[in-house]
Parts: C-alpha cells; sequence; structure tokens
C-alpha cells in the first residue's frame, strides 16, 4: 500500500467532498505557515480533515477522523491585510493511519481507501436511479446550469456522480458529514437518493407557496389599486363609500348616545381603530361587530315603574289567584321606592313544585311594574362563558345570556327571568353559579364585566327574579344573595278557582270555541281527583285541552251549547287514571307518613311485618342513610318501652322486623318520618290497626321526644288531597300552621305532639 505524508489543514463546521472546491481566508499565523508548507514543499497538497463534535478550541488529534479529503490548492493570493486568501479543490478522499504534531505544523500519514468490489449491475441500476431522480430534481431547480446537467449524464463512475451532485445539493453539515465519511459508493448511492427525493419534494413545496402568495400579494395589490381608483372616482363625483358613511352615522349615534363616559371613551376609540382598519383585514367584520353590539346596550333608557299601588294589585289578582306573600311583597317595594325615590331592585328567588305558576308570576310583575321582561333558561348551563360571554378575540365570540338579553330587552331597567337556577352545571369551561354572583350581587352589578364588552356595565336598575323547584341544589354562596319565597302546591279548592276564574276562559279561547262550552265544579273536581295528581295545574290545563280539542271537532259540524259534566268527562278521557283514597283502615303494620318533594307533599306510607329471625331488622324501599337511622332510633325506642307498649319481648327477640316505604323507585330520606316508623312498628306488633284517614310527621329521639319538621305547609296539603282527616305534628310546628289554607284548618284535625307517648294515647291506649 502507498503511503504518504501530507500538511494537514483542520475544517471546523465545513466539509470539503472530492470535485467540491473551497473558498478560505487565512490570518492565523499558523495556518499561514501550513499553506507555506503545502505550496512549497507538497506541490499545493494538503490534507483537509473534518472534526464532528468541537470540544475546545486546541483540538486533540484523537478528536480527529481517520478519513479525509485531498485537496490542492489552485490559488493563493495575500490580500493588502496581509491575510492570504487561497481556492481548494477535492480531489479523492484518503484514509489517515496516523497523525504527527511537528512544531506548529501537523501532518498525516495517508494512504488509498481500501473500497469494496462493486458488481457491474449494482452500479449500473444506481446510477440510472440517481440519473432519473436528479433530472426530477432539476426540473423544480431551473438555476442549475447545463454544463453540470451534461456532466451529470455523461458520468458513469458511481463514486464520482455521488460527489458531483452532492457537491451542487444545499445540503447541512450532518448530512455532507455522512458523504465525507462514507466510502462505499453503493451506500452513498442510497444516501444520496433519499436526498434528492426529499429535496425535489420541498422544492415543489416551497415553489408552491411561493406561487400561491404571488397570487394573492397580486390580487391584494390589484384590490388596493382598485380600490384607491374608486375612492379617486368617487372623490371627483362628490360621493362617500360605505365605509365612511358608516363611520360618520356611528360618531352621530355616539354623539346622541346616553351612556357613561368609560363607554364613549371606547366607542370613540374602537371608531378611530375602525377607521384605518383594510376591508380585507378579518379584523374589519370583529371591530365592526363590537361596535354594533356595545351601540345596541339601551344605555339611558328606562322604563317608568307604575306607582299606583291599586294598580300594580289589581293586575296581580288578575292574573293569579292567592299568592298574598309575594303580592305584598312586591306592593312594599314600590311603596319603599316612592318614598325614597332610590331603591336598588330586590333579587327574589320563586321556588315551589312545577307548575304552579313561577313563571307566569314573573311575567304578571312585569306587567304590573310596566317593566320590559326578558327571560333566560339556565337549566343545564355548564360553561361559564355562557353567562359571561367569550373574549372578541376568538371566532364567532359574542356577549353572555345576561347583556344579550338586556340588549333584547331595550331598556335598563327590565324584569330579568332567570329560569330553573337551582339546575345548573358545572364543567371544565367554569362555574356558571360562581359567574352568577357578579350579576345578583347589589355590590358588584352595578360595574358588571361582559368578556366581551370588557367595559363595566350598571345592572343595578334590573329587577332580577329566579326560580327553582329545590332550594337545596342551589349554592349557598347564590342563595345567600336571593329573597326566597316559596310557592307551595295548590290545594283541591285553589285548583278549582283558578280553572273556573283564569285557565278555562283562556283554553276556550286558544281552542276557538265560545262562552257556550260550560264546565261544573264536580266535573273540575272530578277531574282533578280522578285524572291529575300535581302539585301545580299543568297537567290539568293539558287534559282540560284534551276535553276541548275533542269538543272542538263536535262543533266544527254542530254548533251546540256543552256543559261539562263528569260523565262527559270520562267519554272524552277515557278510564280514570286515579281512584278516590278509600277510607277502609289498613292492616295492621300500615302507616301514612308525610314527605315533601320538589313536586309537592305527598302521603308516605309506611309498612311493617314480623317473622321468625334473630331480632334483626331489613329496610327497603329506597331509603337514604338518615332515613334508616330513623328507623333504628324508632326500634331502639320501642325495645326500650316493651311494656308500656304491651308488645310482648319474645316477639322483638326471635323475630326479624322488615320496614319497607312503598314506592321503592322513589328515594326517600330525612328524619321526619321517625313518629311514623315508630308507630308502623307497634301496630304490627300489636296487631292494632290504624286508620288510613290518619297522618303523622315528626323527628323522634331515643326518649321519645318529637322534634321539628320541615315543610309541612306542602306535607299537609299532600295528606289533604289524600283524604287524610287527623294529622299529628311537632308542637314546635304549632306557628307553621298558619300558613296552612283555611279550608284544610276546616276539615283536617291537627295534633300537636311533644312527646311521642300523646300520639301512642291517641291511637293505641283505647285499644
Amino acid at each position: 500500500m502507498i503511503k504518504t505524508k501530507l500538511p494537514v489543514i483542520i475544517l471546523r463546521n465545513m466539509v470539503l467532498l472530492p470535485l467540491g472546491e473551497l473558498k478560505l481566508e487565512i490570518e492565523n499565523e499558523e495556518d499561514k505557515n501550513i499553506i507555506y508548507n503545502a505550496v512549497n514543499k507538497h506541490n499545493g497538497y494538503c490534507l483537509l480533515v473534518t472534526p464532528k463534535y468541537i470540544t475546545n478550541e486546541n483540538l486533540n488529534t484523537n478528536e480527529l477522523p481517520n478519513i479525509g479529503i485531498i485537496g490542492k490548492i489552485t490559488s493563493n493570493i495575500v490580500l493588502p491585510n496581509e491575510h492570504i486568501r487561497i481556492n481548494i479543490r477535492g480531489i479523492n478522499r484518503a484514509h489517515i493511519f496516523e497523525y504527527i504534531q511537528k512544531e506548529d505544523i501537523l501532518d498525516a500519514i495517508i494512504g488509498p481507501v481500501k473500497i469494496d468490489e462493486i458488481k457491474e449491475e449494482e452500479n449500473d441500476a444506481s446510477l440510472r436511479v440517481i440519473k432519473r431522480e436528479f433530472a426530477n430534481y432539476v426540473n423544480v431547480m431551473p438555476n442549475i446550469s447545463n454544463m453540470i446537467v451534461s456532466k451529470i449524464n455523461e458520468e458513469q463512475s458511481l463514486e464520482k456522480i455521488t460527489d458531483i451532485i452532492v457537491n451542487i445539493l444545499p445540503l447541512n453539515f450532518q448530512n455532507k458529514y455522512l458523504f465525507l465519511m462514507t466510502t462505499n459508493p453503493i451506500i452513498r448511492g442510497n444516501y444520496l437518493i433519499d436526498l434528492l427525493v426529499k429535496e425535489e419534494k420541498v422544492e415543489r413545496l416551497e415553489k408552491n407557496i411561493d406561487e400561491d402568495l404571488q397570487k394573492e400579494l397580486d390580487k391584494t395589490q390589484k384590490e388596493f389599486i382598485l380600490r384607491e381608483k374608486l375612492n379617486v372616482i368617487k372623490k371627483e363625483l362628490g360621493e362617500k363609500d360605505s365605509k365612511e358613511e358608516d363611520i360618520d352615522l356611528i360618531r352621530k349615534k355616539i354623539s346622541k348616545l346616553e351612556a357613561p363616559s368609560n363607554i364613549i371613551d371606547r366607542l370613540t376609540k374602537e371608531v378611530n381603530r375602525f377607521e384605518t382598519i383594510p376591508f380585507t383585514s378579518p379584523e374589519y367584520t370583529i371591530t365592526k361587530n363590537y361596535i354594533d353590539t356595545l351601540m345596541s346596550i339601551p344605555f339611558g333608557v328606562y322604563t317608568k315603574d307604575e306607582e299606583s299601588l291599586d294598580k300594580i294589585k289589581k293586575v296581580l289578582d288578575d292574573n293569579h289567584n292567592g299568592l298574598e306573600n309575594i303580592k305584598e311583597r312586591i306592593l312594599e317595594y314600590i311603596s319603599v321606592k316612592k318614598l325614597t325615590n332610590s331603591l336598588t331592585s330586590p333579587i327574589i328567588c320563586l321556588v315551589g313544585p312545577p307548575g304552579t305558576g313561577k313563571t307566569s308570576l314573573a311575567y304578571s310583575i312585569a306587567k304590573a311594574l310596566n317593566r320590559n321582561f326578558v327571560k333566560i333558561s339556565v337549566g343545564g348551563v355548564s360553561d361559564e362563558n355562557e353567562i359571561i360571554g367569550h373574549r372578541k378575540t376568538y371566532v364567532g365570540a359574542m356577549p353572555g345570556r345576561i347583556i344579550s338579553s338586556i340588549i333584547k330587552a331595550k331598556s335598563m331597567n327590565p324584569l330579568f327571568l332567570i329560569d330553573e337556577i337551582d339546575k345548573m352545571g358545572k364543567g371544565i369551561q367554569g362555574d356558571p353559579a360562581a359567574a352568577m354572583l357578579e350579576v345578583l350581587d347589589k355590590e358588584q352589578n352595578k360595574t358588571f364585566s361582559d368578556n366581551y364588552i370588557e367595559e363595566g356595565i350598571d345592572l343595578s336598575n334590573v329587577m332580577f327574579v329566579l326560580t327553582a323547584n329545590n332550594i337545596e341544589e342551589i349554592p349557598y354562596a347564590l342563595q345567600d344573595r336571593l329573597e326566597i319565597i316559596e310557592l307551595s302546591s295548590y290545594t283541591e279548592f285553589e285548583k278549582i278557582d283558578i280553572v273556573k276564574n283564569h285557565l278555562f276562559s283562556i283554553l276556550l279561547e286558544e281552542h276557538g270555541l265560545t262562552n257556550d262550552i260550560t264546565i261544573s265544579d264536580s266535573a273540575i273536581k272530578y277531574l282533578i281527583s280522578n285524572y291529575t295528581k300535581e302539585a301545580g295545574v299543568r297537567e290539568l290545563r293539558r287534559v282540560l285541552s284534551t276535553i276541548l280539542r275533542k269538543i272542538a271537532k263536535e262543533q266544527v259540524n254542530n254548533k251546540k251549547k256543552v256543559n261539562i259534566t263528569s260523565k262527559e268527562i270520562k267519554k272524552y278521557l277515557g278510564k280514570e287514571k286515579f281512584t278516590e283514597v278509600n277510607n277502609d283502615e289498613h292492616d295492621p303494620g300500615v302507616v301514612n307518613g308525610l314527605g315533601y318533594t320538589p313536586f309537592g307533599g305527598v302521603l308516605l306510607p309506611i309498612e311493617t311485618s314480623f317473622y321468625d329471625g334473630t331480632g334483626k331488622i331489613i329496610l327497603t324501599g329506597s331509603l337514604g342513610d338518615v332515613m334508616k337511622e330513623s328507623a333504628n332510633v324508632a326500634l331502639g325506642y320501642v325495645k326500650c318501652n316493651y311494656k308500656e307498649f304491651k308488645i310482648n319481648k319474645t316477639l322483638l327477640e326471635k323475630n326479624d322486623l322488615h320496614i319497607n316505604a312503598l314506592e321503592g323507585a322513589t328515594k326517600k330520606d330525612g328524619p321526619s318520618a321517625g313518629v311514623t316508623l315508630t308507630t308502623a312498628i307497634i301496630s304490627s306488633l300489636t296487631g292494632i290497626k290504624v286508620s288510613h284517614k290518619i297522618a303523622m310527621t315528626g323527628e323522634i329521639t331515643l326518649k321519645g321526644k318529637v322534634l321539628k319538621i320541615g315543610g309541612l305547609k306542602e306535607k299537609v296539603i299532600g295528606a289533604y288531597n289524600q283524604g287524610v282527616n287527623t294529622i299529628f305534628i311537632p308542637k314546635t310546628n304549632e306557628n307553621d300552621l298558619e300558613e296552612i289554607p283555611n279550608e284544610i284548618k276546616k276539615k283536617v284535625k291537627f295534633i300537636l305532639v311533644d312527646n311521642y307517648k300523646e300520639i301512642y294515647d291517641n291511637i293505641f291506649k283505647g285499644e
């Protein structure tokens, strides 16, 4: 093997390949000595090596590669600043056997690179693919000279053609270094094919992007020139363009707007900005929509409240029967406002079962006060942006429901109904209930901030009315800002009165019928008892509508007077859905309790039985934890007083007691069934029946103390509607009897008890 020695030039972050050229400017004396040595002693030949990684300024020979490029210095010019500018052409790869450091010059012992023998067919196949891919590359790179293209087409050496093409391609340091160190031409050829395909795709993509960009620029420039010409023409004709007209109109509206100073300043700023935005810019539409929205808010527009208490009361009475507490609250509000001439609106929350008229009452309040009415429903809302809006930078941004509804109301003091406040959700988009705090807090809503508007809006003159079915589902922080007014279930008498004085005449008009159609009180009562079981009158309205539709069908062909009776109701509606409560006594162990649901008060029968066992208690009927504890307390109390209750001790010790609450699909919980559970246990173990007309409610302690319960009015109405005539209630609930309708007090006997033994004496002692 032929070996020779050449001076070494170290290249940093540069690669010289065979058949390539490199221009260098030398200023360092040590490097100049290397150049002089190569020119004077080696006929201009030198070895160029490129380390892959540079760890420090002073390289160690161990860090230098074992492959380098033999180069020929083709030009050597000394510049006026004493720098040397050289031109080096790459000749061939060389294998480096050893580096020799001598004074300031680094030499290397080199020899030819060993190349494995290449089969002719492999060489030809690789050449053919490379030339084809290079031709594709040239199609997208027209700046490659024809001389180079011709040279490559004529070249038949795989080793040379790879080096020629790589010198043309715009490769990074890593790719060039890979080609430098790869001695096998077949492997280099495969690398080159991959790079040619990749570079061709990149160049095509860049070309397409450039073409699209140029088209867009040409289009924009064309539009700009045409618009400028159009503006000049319009000026010559004395016309204004639509944008200028819009801006002039907006400025006139702003000058007349009775808005706070911060809103005027914001509008002025946005209009000035809008004036400079090109028509083709996306910001044009966003800014225009924002200005239009802000100007749509009815700043300074207020309706005058009705101040006559008599007129307000008349409107409320005409639209709703009863509800004296709510009517009184509205009259108080108007009275104080009239005397002080300044009062922030109250935030009323109407809580009650479905169908009791919460929404219609809110509308009646608006009508009575002469305020505009607007409503939103927040049931199921789990995104706080629904309430406080989206940032206007988002696509499709808009104000929240509060501001949108104020715009819809066309006044700054409407009656604003927020429906289903207890059914708001909470999701990953935030907590709507927390967003509502700012809306409903009297101290904060003077400067309510909507994300879209970004300016404080005064909502203190808005009269907010909320509705809910279940007060327990309203977050406490929100409850604290509300004035809760409960709407109870309607009694049978109230429902009859509603149908006679309000509902029936409205339904006649809706169905195109005249006053020739009448309905008797007994028919209304029959309809309520046998076809509807509800706290409100929604289902009652539906069944009445069904009857009137059937009558309307008959009236088309034969108009006649019709008096709707119980018999006619059965004819139109078919078989009764509910039967009248029968007044026979229960079997032993069955006692009526009272329950309170979001849909009103209900009768809650408890049944108890016992059978052979070990004294365990079995509880069924979807009972909650609190009610299960009440059952255990009741059994404990009975066991402590079994002698007084005349119960056989053996029955308690050698039998299992099974307690079941009817309607197992409905969940039941709470402590107020304590006295009912106790009575049912005693009735079962003694075999003494308890009348179906008797019901009771109250929490019991282990010592027999009967404690206060909630929801008495709803529970009593539910029991009354089921035919109960005697109800045991805790003595501590005596004040709650004032809320019970008089017609119920006349027909139901209320027995106030402080200790369970008083119930026992009333029911069992006589037996």
